[in-house]
């Protein structure tokens, strides 16, 4: 079989180019400074069971992704942001390979599952997810693949039991590695909307075998948090209430807030949008039962998560994967329908690739204006990106004046993994802010006297992981964790040091320097900057 015709193996050497070429070329973020610390502290500070942030705690999150980076870190080094975020991309490859696998299973369509594997891995979050060390995409990848396991068990395909396993493993790896919010906003749905469209029939010849699942999920789910919870019931619960309180009243948005969902899929927002509209789509596709389960399982799950209180535009990772699903519908009806189409149905298809089009074309005007202070250094990546992202741009132009759909659709795939090849690159290039200057400028001050170190008040997750191992915090509450060291030195905030100064009026205190992690020029965070002090005790 040829390759273009192998279309598992082709879509994995996609996803290869997708999510593991240059996964090192963006800084590192608020969440993975939280995650990479966490796996690091594993490895240095043997927390593998009791995980920690800063030596604190951190049971908020199931430890599943932080293992399997923490594996990573020991085989590829710690500073290694391809071994940090190698997982990530993993877990991000076979969410697509799944989503191939289902659509398959699901319509006998292997041209169909192609364009969802195709749309997936080129959706904005999922791809996005897959190349950032966050855990998202560990659970909804897990899930995937407990789903796939469940659905043979409803079509009676294979061996019940063995299915039955499999699924209650990875539905139980899904717990682990974020607890329940995938089977909240990935599998219900897909329960809800199964059970819709096909029907549950023959459960009684299926209970045992899903009962064994449930089992098996129930005892690989539960596993970690019992054991923290019985040898740290404090922490727990500590964390639980905090947490708790949290799904009710932080980052709190409207029920509709998530209505713009179809944006969060990028390249495809407007083929995602036509992909909804039933009324026009349903005597298009070739599996109107296929569609009907699509469509039903995404909007399913946007519901559920707008019911929830707490909303983040992350949170909508596990609606982009029906999403895809049912994107792939009008997607494969254009491949067939294209070019004897009405001139009324084309226009949403030139509108949106012509956009795209229009995008590369403006590319080398754009990014040189963007880029003109750094363009000795990006030159040469600029030069490739710009002329990868023309010849596209006039390639997809040229077919869709020759009405063929096909290569459009392919050529809007290479245009993303164009970016990723050269576009990238360009971001490694560009200066830092000058006013930078690393925590670690710390370790040269007290290699001159070895006092201790502390934080004022609470922690910054990138000053922390890029310290490379944890710093006490001064305040504790209301009280203070004074050394018993005469002199110490201490990290505090802009907004803090008045409140600092006042709290500690019995000191002696000499401010010797200033700490900016802010990276990107002409960005400032106060929590990236700390005044750093030298505290001693007044004679």
């Amino acid at each position: 079989m040829k390759l273009k015709d192998n279309y598992l193996l082709l879509l994995c050497v996609i996803c290869l180019a997708i999510f593991f070429v240059n996964l090192d070329a963006i800084m590192i973020n608020i969440m993975e400074a939280r995650n990479f610390t966490t796996a690091r502290e594993m490895i240095n500070l043997d927390h593998w069971i009791f995980t920690t942030l800063n030596n604190e705690p951190r049971y908020e999150k199931p430890p599943l992704p932080t293992w399997l980076t923490a594996v990573s870190m020991l085989i590829f080094g710690m500073k290694s942001l391809f071994a940090l975020r190698l997982p990530a991309a993993i877990m991000g490859t076979i969410s697509v390979i799944f989503i191939y696998k289902l659509g398959l299973k699901i319509t006998a369509h292997r041209k169909f599952a192609f364009i969802s594997g195709l749309i997936a891995a080129t959706s904005f979050y999922i791809l996005y997810s897959g190349r950032d060390g966050q855990w998202d995409i560990h659970t909804h990848a897990w899930m995937m693949m407990s789903i796939y396991a469940m659905y043979r068990i409803f079509i009676d395909e294979g061996n019940k039991y063995l299915n039955a396993l499999i699924a209650g493993l990875f539905l139980g790896c899904s717990f682990l590695s974020k607890g329940p919010v995938s089977m909240y906003a990935l599998l219900l749905p897909f329960l809800i909307a199964y059970g819709v469209i096909y029907k549950y029939r023959n459960l009684k010849d299926k209970w045992p075998a899903l009962l064994l699942m449930l089992i098996v999920a129930l005892t690989v789910s539960a596993s970690w948090s019992l054991y923290v919870y019985f040898f740290d019931t404090n922490a727990v619960a500590k964390i639980t209430e905090r947490e708790t309180g949290r799904w009710l009243d932080y980052n709190v948005r409207p029920f509709y807030y998530y209505w713009s969902f179809v944006i969060q899929s990028g390249i495809w927002t407007i083929p995602a949008f036509v992909g909804l509209l039933y009324p026009y789509l349903k005597n298009r596709v070739f599996d109107k039962k296929g569609y009907r389960f699509t469509l039903g399982w995404t909007l399913v799950s946007v519901i559920l998560l707008s019911i929830i209180p707490e909303k983040k535009s992350r949170y909508l990772l596990p609606v982009l994967i029906p999403l895809a699903l049912n994107t792939a519908f009008y997607i494969e009806y254009l491949f067939r329908r294209f070019e004897i189409m009405p001139k009324k149905e084309k226009w949403i298809v030139y509108f949106n690739f012509g956009l795209i089009a229009i995008i590369g074309l403006a590319f080398p005007f754009a990014g040189f204006y963007y880029f003109k202070d750094e363009f000795s250094e990006i030159w040469y990546w600029y030069l490739l990106t710009s002329i990868c992202l023309v010849a596209i741009a006039i390639l997809i132009l040229y077919y869709l004046k020759e009405n063929k759909f096909k290569p459009v659709f392919y050529l809007t795939v290479w245009f993303i993994i164009s970016i990723i090849f050269f576009g990238l690159p360009i971001l490694k290039k560009l200066d830092l802010n000058p006013a930078y200057k690393s925590i670690s400028t710390v370790d040269l001050y007290l290699e001159k006297q070895s006092i201790p170190l502390y934080e004022y008040s609470g922690f910054t997750p990138e000053i922390i992981w890029e310290y490379g191992k944890p710093i006490e915090t001064l305040k504790n509450g209301d009280n203070f964790d004074f050394p018993t060291s005469k002199k110490f030195m201490l990290l505090v905030t802009e907004a803090e040091t008045d409140q600092m100064k006042s709290a500690l009026s019995g000191f002696k205190i000499e401010k010797i320097d200033e700490i900016n992690m802010n990276v990107q020029p002409g960005t400032y965070r106060d929590r990236l900057y700390r005044n750093l002090f030298l505290i001693s005790r007044k004679q």
